[in-house]
């Protein structure tokens, strides 16, 4: 169980990540959902498996992009939210957005598939 898991985990990553490459930033959604088709896990750990792949992968994808310029930009931006400009609560609330769709894309196949044991 803990290997299916670990390669959901993997396969939503690289799967969401060779997406956005090419497509919108949604089909992270889609690509969690396919793999926990195709991988049949239990329903809280197939949302676990696509929030925390996508956690990761949103998470170092924002702070990838905040590194280069010393997070000017982010700060910028994290002072239009309600974040007192703290750059780091800015890509946490950004890998919590890719979490929390990723997680439903895989808790809906979850759901579409016969319970396994």
């Amino acid at each position: 169980m803990l290997i299916k898991f670990l390669v959901n985990i993997l396969l939503i990553a690289v799967l969401g990540f060779a997406g956005g490459l090419f497509l919108p930033f949604w089909i992270i959604a889609p690509a969690a959902f396919i793999v926990s088709l195709l991988i049949p896990l239990r329903p809280l750990l197939a949302f676990l498996s696509g929030f925390t792949a996508l956690f990761l992968l949103w998470g170092g994808l924002a702070l990838a992009a905040d590194m280069p310029n010393h997070g000017i930009l982010a700060t910028k931006i994290a002072w239009l939210l309600p974040l007192n400009g703290s750059r780091y609560a800015l890509v946490l609330v950004t890998a919590l957005v890719g979490a929390l769709i990723g997680g439903g894309g895989a808790l809906t196949a979850a759901f579409l598939r016969p319970p396994t044991r």
